[in-house]
């Protein structure tokens, strides 16, 4: 029995589980959620920006709120995020502003609040996904902007669930109390005057404490269902669940392992494990997100910005994976594909372990994740793969803007970059600071 069996699953049928493949049908079922709602509404998420998809997500909530004032509706996000602007944006009060106007326009019972995981967002963010409506959680790591919702042409794809299971959304909202609400280290964040880091920084140490140890509620008991889901909470290297969890799932593989990342940059760990499963002659599939689809790209026409360096830093990992593991590729135990399609970028992240196990996760499989950020995922056991034809349709779906690699020749390399990439590149790597933004990024 792998560790992750013993605990008890939340049982589950075909009919609850409902796999949405593209941005549209996300927003679309959202919003249908949202106005059929009758009991509570708990969002948790990166962030709520203030954009028109945003404002639009918020207007449902609050309006859904007023239609009835009994429905327990609140907002989770990141502390830091939500007090700032875009990146390179003028300094504001960030999301929080639209948060504080629109329930002073509104005056419904919706309650945003804000979460510290850090005392700096560099070093870590509420990385927390899922939405309980009811007694449904609509899983993905799609945060609430124009393009995660598809406001106008351009997307950003995610994986988009939904789970229909009473008992897990009562172990999501029970977390919430128990942890993150019943905190000082979590405000308000739709009052003014913000609240101020400094005023909360000995309760957030706190906070950040109690949640290195904290896990959801399991089932009661053993279901006879022989479909199964469980929750799983990450934070921190150490004692750190979900990270268990995830090296379980690589360790364990017998025949094939589907990864989905949006940026190629494994932990140590995580690497040395994929590498064991490939000389074992095991099945590796990864799906990635090329540079142009990463959110932090930025096309050469456009004013260059060091952030914009990321994605070219990502492609140099991917690079040096492909030519140290070219015979793998070339055997066929080793598929690679690369995701683009025009202008819209890609968020995917999960695991798929033989066909029958199956973790979403707003875990990017990443060092920043591994250890800084505070993450969450729910895995599907499915040992009679009943719900296989909705991954594979999800997976054909995925694979339909991609290209298989043969190696490392079917990417760029640091020759091939704009100048100013090519410069803060070289400069990095001559200092030796790359390590140290590989653990950050």
């Amino acid at each position: 029995m792998v560790f992750w069996q013993e605990k008890p699953a939340f049982g589950l049928t075909t009919e609850d589980i409902k796999v949405l493949t593209n941005a549209k049908e996300y927003r679309s079922e959202l919003l249908r959620l949202i106005r059929t709602a009758t009991k509570r509404i708990y969002i948790t998420a990166l962030y709520l920006q203030d954009d028109e998809a945003g404002r639009e997500i918020l207007s449902a909530l609050h309006e859904a709120s007023l239609a009835n004032p009994a429905l327990d509706i609140k907002v989770l996000v990141d502390f830091h995020r939500a007090q700032r602007g875009l990146i390179g944006a003028a300094k504001s009060e960030g999301n929080a502003s639209m948060y504080c106007d629109f329930l002073e326009e509104f005056q419904s019972n919706v309650q945003v609040y804000g979460v510290p995981v850090k005392a700096k967002e560099l070093f870590g963010v509420l990385h927390l996904k899922g939405f309980v409506i009811d007694d449904t959680l609509l899983y993905s790591g799609a945060s609430l902007n124009n393009v995660y919702l598809q406001q106008d042409d351009k997307y950003r794809l995610d994986r988009y669930f939904l789970v229909n299971q009473a008992g897990l959304c009562n172990s999501v909202i029970d977390f919430i109390h128990t942890y993150l609400l019943s905190s000082e280290a979590v405000p308000r964040l739709d009052r003014r005057p913000l609240t101020k880091f400094n005023d909360i920084k000995v309760a957030q140490k706190q906070l950040m404490r109690e949640l290195k140890s904290a896990s959801y509620n399991s089932a009661s008991e053993a279901s006879s269902a022989q479909l199964g889901v469980r929750l799983f909470l990450g934070l921190g290297r150490r004692s750190n669940k979900l990270n268990r969890l995830i090296k379980s799932l690589f360790d364990t593989t017998e025949q094939e392992l589907v990864l989905y990342t949006p940026y190629f940059n494994f932990p140590a760990p995580l690497l040395r494990s994929l590498r064991r499963l490939l000389k074992q002659g095991k099945q590796v599939t990864i799906v990635v997100g090329d540079k142009t689809a990463n959110d932090f790209y930025l096309p050469p026409s456009e004013p260059f910005s060091k952030i914009g360096a990321l994605p070219y830093l990502y492609e140099t990992i991917l690079y040096k994976f492909l030519k140290s593991q070219k015979r793998h590729i070339v055997n066929g135990n080793l598929n690679v594909y690369l995701w683009k399609h025009e202008s819209n970028s890609f968020h995917l992240k999960g695991i798929c372990r033989d066909n029958r196990t199956h973790l979403l996760s707003g875990h990017n499989l990443n060092p920043r994740a591994w250890g800084l950020d505070i993450e969450n995922g729910i895995l599907i056991d499915d040992p009679e793969q009943r719900i296989l034809p909705q991954i594979e349709q999800e997976k054909k779906a995925i694979l339909t803007h991609c290209r298989r690699l043969t190696g490392p020749q079917d990417l760029e390399t640091m020759d091939d970059y704009p100048s100013p990439v090519k410069k803060l590149l070289g400069q990095a790597k001559r200092v030796k600071v790359d390590f140290i933004i590989k653990r950050f990024i």
